[in-house]
């Protein structure tokens, strides 16, 4: 199917803490239509393509997360909760690291899990309250993040690309996530971790090896000397960890990682997790390791029907091997039994799929688009694109399911990772 490319209408662009400056900020305090009454559209102010409706983030606020009718959200000094999908902000508390959130969760039960810095932190009380949380290892024992060499670049330690992190997992909700660093920020452990009691416990599910590229020297992404950092017992290394995903099919989680092709060994690796409710133990084998420029290096890794989905964002030395693909969660290792559902010609690992619509998006920095999205509303039989190039030049990422009014939520990001901005995007249903 021949993609599309779609001129849209205007929406004024909104930085981080912007001030109000058109009418559509205004959008996000107008009633819309309730999940499923896709045939109202909602308001005039927002800005419209075929496929889908589109507004910016709320003048001031950094929408960082939302669950059914919920939001979390920041400001300068100050973290909010919304409970009618950010129409009103009743419940907000003091946080002098607003700013460096790079990840949040709303739980089940309504608890509230977010990173700043090298911090978790979780709130059991809708943010009258918040306490620090300290990771465990395997064994019990504090899992205590490093002393950085530079204080302004401790490590994304719970920063993660995706927003998808949570799942009924055999009647439990469990909360499994993989950290994207060592790109900026400081040099970060890689690590795989998990939660099964609505975030007040938080484990180590898995602890890549020392990446000798990664060590920290106090820089973004660290470099060859420097604190080493991860599990020395370990021999499978990565820069950071692109997504994981579960499967209720096979009761397994997979992830996959970037980036790099080294002397070392390659870093682009497929795993797959099985964890033992009984025991609280995991067992995690990597099944694929391939090169950069291969579709193994990838995200968006979706789970529909029995059926594994993913974008790759292959790089490095040509020929490329991009697109999304479907197979059978037993073929992953099997190029030969991939379907290649749509390429769109440049690297793209950020996906996600519900109830039928698929939404990715462009990386930036290898796209001819400024903000470019990819969206097929029937599970991948037809496709478009569209540039939303009056937000700038933006790398879509960390799409969170859709709200209880039917908004998938998107950060916008500068170069490929580095927070500027957020939106929202509701998918106009098939008639």
């Amino acid at each position: 199917m021949k993609s599309r490319l779609s001129a849209t209408q205007a929406v004024t662009r909104r930085r981080f803490l912007g001030v109000t400056a058109a009418s559509v900020g205004g959008a996000l305090l107008a009633d819309g239509p309730a999940r499923g009454a896709e045939s109202d559209a909602p308001s005039s102010d927002i800005a419209s393509t075929e496929h889908f409706w589109y507004r910016p983030q709320p003048a001031g606020l950094f929408v960082d997360s939302h669950r059914d009718n919920k939001a979390f959200a920041f400001t300068d000094g100050k973290v909010l909760l919304s409970e009618d999908n950010g129409r009103t902000w009743p419940h907000s508390v003091a946080f002098p690291d607003a700013r460096h959130i790079v990840f949040s969760c709303i739980l089940q039960n309504g608890n509230v899990l977010f990173s700043a810095l090298a911090k978790l932190y979780l709130s059991t009380d809708n943010l009258r309250s918040f306490r620090e949380i300290t990771v465990k290892n395997t064994d019990g024992t504090d899992y205590l993040a490093h002393s950085p060499q530079n204080p302004a670049n401790p490590g994304w330690y719970f920063h993660s690309l995706t927003g998808v992190n949570t799942w009924d997992v055999n009647g439990t909700e469990m909360l499994v996530w993989g950290n994207y660093c060592n790109v900026i920020g400081g040099a970060t452990p890689v690590n795989i971790y998990y939660s099964t009691d609505q975030g007040q416990t938080v484990k180590l599910a898995y602890s890549f090896g020392r990446n000798p590229h990664n060590c920290d020297n106090g820089s973004g992404g660290g470099g060859a000397t420097g604190t080493p950092l991860g599990n020395p017992d370990n021999p499978v290394i990565c820069r950071h960890i692109h997504d994981v995903a579960y499967n209720p099919a096979e009761n397994a989680f997979y992830a996959c990682t970037g980036d790099f092709d080294r002397a070392e060994g390659r870093e682009c690796h497929w795993l797959r997790g099985t964890y033992d409710a009984g025991r609280d133990q995991w067992d995690w084998k990597v099944i694929v390791s391939d090169a950069m420029n291969s579709r193994y290096k990838c995200g968006g890794i979706n789970f529909v029907d029995g059926q594994l989905y993913w974008i790759s964002d292959s790089n490095g030395p040509k020929p490329y091997d991009r697109g999304v693909f479907r197979c059978a969660p037993a073929d992953i290792t099997n190029p030969a039994a991939h379907t290649r559902l749509f390429n769109p010609e440049v690297e793209s690992g950020n996906m996600i799929i519900q109830d039928g619509v698929i939404l990715a998006s462009h990386c930036a920095p290898a796209s001819p688009l400024a903000t470019g999205f990819i969206v097929s509303l029937d599970l991948g039989k037809t496709w478009a694109q569209y540039d939303l190039k009056e937000f700038g030049r933006r790398s879509p990422c960390r799409f969170h399911r859709q709200n209880s009014e039917g908004w998938f939520r998107v950060d916008l990001r500068s170069n490929w990772v580095t927070p500027a901005e957020m939106m929202f995007i509701k998918p106009k249903r098939a008639s």
